[in-house]
């Protein structure tokens, strides 16, 4: 099976797809079949987006990014302290 990457958008269409599938009396195993997922795909995506809106996922993956982004700053202005220590010690 080909590997693909998901929008938060597409995540959370296809999660509401899959629950209409299931209020309708489907199986899980179908509605992942019908949604071209696996079944752990399934409950990933509902653990992660379940009663997400569009809009909040993409605000979500908008403030990962940010936090990515601030850790490498900070692990950055860290290194940049301890270079700064080790020289003011005089050990170079």
């Amino acid at each position: 099976m080909k590997q693909r990457r998901h929008t938060p958008e597409q995540v959370i269409r296809k999660l509401a797809e899959g629950e209409k599938l299931l209020n309708q009396g489907g199986d899980i195993a179908e509605v992942c079949r019908q949604l071209e997922i696996t079944q752990s795909t399934w409950h990933r995506w509902r653990n992660q987006y379940g009663g997400m809106k569009a809009n909040d996922a993409k605000r979500l993956k908008e403030l990962e990014k940010e936090n990515v982004r601030l850790k490498r700053i900070v692990a950055n202005q860290a290194l940049d302290n301890d270079m700064l220590r080790y020289i003011a010690e005089g050990k170079f």
